[in-house]
């Protein structure tokens, strides 16, 4: 039986922001709310959010200049603006005792809008986030990987199409990707790229006063072992769990060495 309840739109931070919500009607659940990364509408995050709805409340968004939410060129999508979105989207629902989770560019996200003030959150999930910053190793994908797909898919894409860029996906995920990849606007995508490498996204982490879960893909290439400790001195209530055999997409990888790690991290009460 599907969890998805709804999806709906809320004029928060000055935008039309749209969400999915998953839960189990009519059951007092603990809310979460997720933050896809950077070419993920939310409805790509369906089958996850699936499983999180048997545990939670839970509210997946869609980024501002991704899926249905506001878009185009006279919005900011710089980490601050994103990150208030958040903080307003919360703030719009009323939610309280808010289990935070961002994969990638939304676990940057996460930290920027807690680092900004959030006592509505209890708990942090970083899923993978992407430790580049100034003067730090770069990002591990490129650029064109993100442009080109997008704008092969602004023509018509199909999921044998999608192949070449995801090669491990299954055909469903594929096809959902060909399907809500040109919502995502190009100027969005190269500004949080870009802001992987420009902004100090360490900075941010002594300020999270919460308990913080780091989830660390074994084969993303994305988090070093040498990251982990200077995550942890940054952040002393942060707790580390692996998913050895997913790359940066977790879930898509090893859908359940991801609700493992959750499980491990005490966050999936019950498993």
């Amino acid at each position: 039986m599907s969890t998805l309840l709804y999806g709906a739109n809320v004029n928060a931070n000055g935008i039309r922001q749209h969400y999915l919500r998953y839960g189990r009607e009519g059951v007092d659940q603990p809310v979460m709310v997720l933050i896809p990364g950077i070419t993920s509408p939310a409805i790509t995050w369906g089958f996850v959010a699936e499983r999180l709805g048997e545990h939670y409340d839970t509210y997946v968004l869609d980024v501002r200049g991704r899926g249905l939410s506001s878009s185009g060129p006279d919005l900011d999508y710089d980490p601050t603006t994103c990150a208030d979105d958040v903080r307003a989207f919360i703030a719009a629902l009323g939610l309280t005792g808010v289990t935070l989770m961002g994969h990638s560019m939304g676990a940057r996200f996460a930290v920027r809008a807690i680092a900004r003030g959030l006592a509505e959150v209890k708990s942090v999930v970083l899923v993978d986030p992407p430790v580049s910053g100034p003067n730090r190793r770069a990002y591990p994908s490129k650029l064109p990987w993100y442009v080109d797909s997008i704008q092969q898919s602004q023509l018509g894409m199909s999921a044998e199409d999608m192949r070449a860029f995801c090669p491990t996906w299954t055909l469903e995920q594929r096809q959902l990707r060909a399907q809500w990849l040109h919502t995502c606007y190009e100027p969005a995508i190269v500004r949080a790229f870009n802001d992987f490498h420009d902004d100090d996204f360490h900075a941010d982490l002594p300020r999270l006063q919460v308990p913080v879960v780091l989830i660390v893909a074994g084969k993303g290439g994305v988090i070093e072992p040498a990251d982990e400790s200077e995550m942890s001195e940054l952040t002393p209530e942060l707790s580390i769990h692996h998913v050895p055999d997913a790359g940066h997409m977790i879930p898509w990888d090893d859908f359940d060495g991801f609700f493992n790690a959750l499980a491990a991290a005490g966050l999936l009460k019950g498993e």
